[in-house]
């Protein structure tokens, strides 16, 4: 029976009861402690077997060889599943940071000379008033407005009326 908990004591305490349930049946309880405070409790999982004591001879090696087994399985398991997900979790992180990073480089690239140029042309060329080298024009740079509006509004058109309706 010790034999096959050696494994299991290696890293952590065990605590065993055993307990007359009746005259003719015996319970064992196989109790591991935490290893460590962030352990996860499967790992604590008891072992319960109950039956007459000649059973217990027989047969109690044998139980406890599987849960030994099964609770270094599940300790193995437990341990990949939380490097995948600290892994995983670094992982996102880390494309988290990169993203922020590119969208920063994005909004702090200045726009292209070229194409500036190629915004302001047409808007003043396409404008229905054009200065006259006497009426110096601020540039459309120094006003803020980069060529989106004219430099100089329109007079409306005017309005002529029929019969009290404005055409």
């Amino acid at each position: 029976m010790f034999v096959e908990l050696m494994p299991l004591l290696a890293g952590r305490t065990l605590l065993i009861t055993v307990a007359e349930v009746d005259d003719k049946t015996i319970r064992v309880n196989v109790i591991p402690a935490l290893a460590k405070a962030d352990e996860n409790p499967a790992l604590t999982t008891p072992l319960t077997y109950t039956g007459p004591p000649e059973e217990l001879d027989a047969e109690l090696g044998k139980h406890l060889a599987g849960y030994v087994q099964t609770h270094q399985q599940t300790a193995s398991t437990l341990a990949e599943a939380k490097a995948t997900m600290e892994g995983a979790a670094k992982a996102a992180q880390e494309e988290a940071k990169r993203k922020a990073e590119e969208r920063k480089k994005a909004t702090q690239k200045p726009p292209d000379k070229g194409t500036a140029a190629m915004v302001a042309g047409p808007t003043l060329a396409s404008s229905s008033v054009s200065p006259t080298s006497s009426e110096a024009s601020p540039s459309s740079a120094s006003t803020g407005t980069l060529g989106l509006f004219p430099l100089t509004t329109a007079e409306p058109a005017p309005t002529q009326s029929k019969g009290g309706l404005t055409l």
